[in-house]
């Protein structure tokens, strides 16, 4: 798991191997041993990687967040502030692009004006805050109903869909898109597949 995680992020921040053990401070052989899953890392090890790349060391040390999360409206807590209330949606860590968009979907005759979405880099993530109106989103293996007020967030790597329930909805939708080698990318989620 460590070694697939260094990997994985290294190579989403554009790095080598020998960059990356550079600002780490490390051997570029001791590296390479982490990220093939051969060694054994010293804690201090783990720590010098996670703050060259700039994450968590808990980053390195858990699974890969892949999975659903979601928050209907009358579940969650707001907290009280001096003069205002906070809600927590979500965290995005690591480095790349963040895209914010709003959609206003339209559903007519029972058929969304929004086509699915084809999967996009490994490791994207779609964040979605519900406005007004009623959805289904989410991956089409595992898609969620949700209403204004509730938020999800899910793995944006897999095909996924949005749709109005009732007339016309808004939505917030933040997609975090890890960053990639140069020429190997294209445009953002949203205008890689011709829709904004």
């Amino acid at each position: 798991m460590v070694a697939r995680n260094v990997r994985l992020l290294r190579e989403q921040r554009g790095m080598s191997l020998a960059e990356l053990a550079r600002q780490a401070g490390l051997a570029k052989q001791t590296l390479s041993t982490v990220e093939q899953g051969a060694g054994n890392p010293t804690v201090e090890t783990l720590f010098s990687i996670a703050d060259a790349l700039g994450v968590p060391v808990t980053r390195l040390v858990a699974e890969r967040e892949q999975v659903m999360v979601v928050q209907h409206a009358d579940e969650v807590v707001w907290r009280r502030h001096e003069g205002y209330e906070t809600r927590s949606l979500d965290h995005i860590y690591g480095s790349g692009v963040i895209e914010n968009y709003l959609l206003r979907i339209a559903s007519a005759n029972g058929r969304t004006a929004v086509e699915p979405s084809a999967a996009h880099p490994v490791g994207t993530l779609e964040h979605l805050y519900v406005i007004s109106g009623r959805v289904r989103v989410g991956p089409v293996d595992s898609m969620t109903e949700l209403a204004a007020g509730d938020f999800v967030r899910y793995p944006g790597d897999r095909p996924h869909v949005y749709e109005s329930l009732d007339g016309e909805s808004l939505i917030h939708l933040v997609v975090s898109v890890p960053r990639v080698q140069p020429g190997t990318g294209g445009p953002g989620p949203i205008g890689a597949r011709g829709s904004a």
